[in-house]
């Protein structure tokens, strides 16, 4: 399991944090961005799962393509960016995550008006 894989990463990573917690602060950060990262590749592979089984179900549904690739890049921008925000904030760069966090929402937004073009389109067809 996965979960095993992501939770010895984390554990060992840890223990090594708090072998040089008073003495080397550096390496503490470098191990922490370290096993992020790790642990985010670890994870691509169950991602890629998840995006070919909605994929599937969209062509089921018959739902347009193009909005479910818009979903999934939403989805992957939000991810990432609560991902990278808490590895900054990790290594104390809080100003850092703070600005990813907002980039990752503006895009999240010029991402979704398609979707919302489209919904407000069908809104009007009703009407």
């Amino acid at each position: 399991m996965l979960i095993i894989k992501i939770v010895g990463i984390s554990y060992v990573t840890l223990f090594v944090i708090l072998l040089f917690r008073n003495s080397k602060s550096e390496l503490n950060t470098l191990l922490t961005l370290t096993a992020g990262s790790l642990i985010f590749l670890i994870m691509i592979e169950p991602l890629k799962e998840i995006i070919d089984f909605l994929r599937q179900i969209a062509d089921k549904a018959n739902i347009d393509t193009v909005y479910i690739g818009i979903v999934l890049k939403i989805l992957a921008i939000a991810y990432i960016a609560s991902f990278s925000s808490a590895l900054c904030k990790d290594a104390n760069a809080d100003s850092l995550a703070a600005q990813i966090d907002l980039s990752g929402k503006i895009m999240i937004l010029v991402l979704a008006i398609p979707i919302l073009m489209a919904v407000l389109n069908s809104i009007l067809q009703i009407m």
